[in-house]
């Protein structure tokens, strides 16, 4: 990050670990700073970002992801607002640490959140560095997760895999016009994943993909996974170890301890950004108790 563009924010470690908040040095700062500032070098350094103080539009908010992003990706079950953005609507039940999509082989590697209108209670975004989840869990976890990867397995409906390949090949096809080898051929590089379409059209996937590994930015390992994630638009997936073996209840009862340890709570303002490192960074929510919020997202792939 130049000197110019630190001479245009305030950075503050928050919480217990690497995260950082970025803040204008004064009021009336404008958003558009942030286009050139280095964000993204932050964010290779703290796992995740709060932007507080810029007050973006829904606008200001997709061009700031499409500044940062060589490319964007999406919820088939989510409604667009704008270009990049899609409004997240989860129900308002707790939602589990995960990454976002990372039961799947179309993991983002960015995950931005705009809060448009922050709710009175309740409702914070939960967020892990999967570095510290990793340097805390015992040998015998570390070992199970080094020897083998985790499958996901679940069936989707036809109307949502459909969809999800039809933007991802963004050659002008509509949802009926893909196949399943779209989603093979835009699948993350090196993914391992079979999909088999059924009569009705909808698709069941078994994937695989290690539990801990390096992250986007770094040969660290972070235990970054979505073992905990939620299901919902979704039918609940089958995890298990690459083998069928099931995790063993230890292990699984350690890491919900240790995730739970380390978890740190972000407390939305209107107007706030947050950005996060989706290899390296889990991320789920508090139960909702005020329904009247409204809080955006972006999944994309980082320019470098």
């Amino acid at each position: 990050m130049s000197s110019a563009a630190q001479n245009n924010l305030r950075l503050v470690t928050i919480g217990d670990g690497d995260a950082m908040m970025v803040t204008p040095p004064g009021e009336g700062a404008d958003f558009a700073s942030l286009f050139d500032a280095g964000i993204d070098t932050l964010l290779a350094d703290s796992g995740h970002l709060l932007i507080r103080g810029f007050r973006p539009s829904v606008e200001d908010f997709n061009e700031l992801v499409q500044r940062y992003s060589s490319r964007t990706t999406l919820d088939p079950a989510r409604v667009f607002h704008g270009s990049a953005a899609q409004k997240v609507d989860s129900g308002q039940d707790p939602i589990g640490l995960h990454l976002e999509n990372g039961g799947t082989p179309y993991a983002p590697e960015l995950l931005w959140f705009h809060c448009v209108k922050a709710a009175a209670s309740g409702s914070q975004t939960t967020v892990c560095d999967g570095y510290r989840v990793w340097d805390a869990l015992s040998d015998q976890a570390k070992d199970a997760f080094s020897a083998q990867p985790i499958r996901y397995a679940r069936t989707v409906p036809a109307a949502l895999w459909r969809r999800l390949a039809s933007f991802l090949t963004a050659d002008g096809r509509g949802p009926e016009e893909v196949t399943v080898a779209d989603l093979y051929a835009t699948a993350n590089p090196g993914s391992k994943v079979e999909f088999t379409e059924h009569p009705d059209g909808s698709l069941h996937y078994d994937y695989q993909v290690y539990a801990a590994h390096p992250t986007k930015w770094s040969t660290r390992t972070a235990w970054a996974n979505s073992l905990l994630g939620p299901s919902f638009n979704y039918e609940t997936p089958d995890i298990r170890f690459a083998d069928g073996s099931a995790i063993p209840a230890d292990i699984i009862a350690e890491y919900v301890s240790v995730t739970e340890a380390v978890t740190e709570e972000i407390q939305w303002e209107d107007g706030d950004i947050v950005l996060i490192d989706n290899s390296r960074v889990m991320h789920g929510r508090r139960a909702i108790t005020d329904p009247d919020r409204t809080i955006l997202n972006s999944q994309s792939f980082a320019r470098n």
